[in-house]
């Protein structure tokens, strides 16, 4: 394989422990910049990202997030403006923002990795109490939270190491002959 990006989603892995050493400003921005770029429904930008590198603010982030095993030393709140949905016409049941905040958080996975920075998705929290602990404004809510944190040497294995192929996971119609 040459591509470089079918390359770094092969060599992407989400970082279970990290260490204490921290994650830049400059990185963080620079994972924002990237996120920008994520596609997204009608090219609204319905999504909103609510960053902190502040350890005070990370150690309440964690109390109130059980899912948030690795300790990050950054954290990016992937969020979707209910207000600004409803002002296009999108229904509160409609998907369109919550596909959104997945390719922006695929798009945060990679760009981490692209500046040597651990990841992990958790969307194990309070969304009442990290609405609080970030001062969300109204109408915003936080969907997913991304930690950030250089990679420890020794990560805890998944829970099923399972190495599936596209053909495990894909169903042809009509089916295959």
């Amino acid at each position: 394989m040459t591509d470089p990006v079918l390359a770094a989603i092969r060599r992407r892995r989400v970082t279970r422990a990290m260490t204490d050493e921290p994650v830049s400003r400059e990185q963080v921005e620079t994972i924002l910049d990237a996120a920008r770029w994520a596609p997204t429904a009608g090219n609204r930008h319905l999504q909103r990202y609510v960053a902190t590198t502040d350890p005070g603010t990370l150690r309440v982030l964690r109390m109130v997030s059980p899912g948030m095993i690795a300790r990050p030393t950054a954290a990016i709140a992937v969020c979707v403006d209910h207000g600004l949905a409803a002002e296009y016409g999108f229904p509160p049941e409609n998907r369109g923002p919550w596909i959104d905040v997945g390719t922006a958080t695929a798009t945060i996975l990679l760009a981490a990795q692209a500046v040597r920075v651990g990841a992990g998705p958790v969307s194990s929290f309070s969304r009442a109490a990290v609405g609080v602990v970030l001062g969300l404004p109204g109408g915003w809510t936080a969907e997913l939270i991304i930690g950030l944190g250089h990679p420890a040497p020794d990560q805890p294995r998944p829970i099923k190491p399972a190495r599936l192929t596209w053909r495990d996971l894909t169903q042809w119609v009509p089916e295959d002959v």
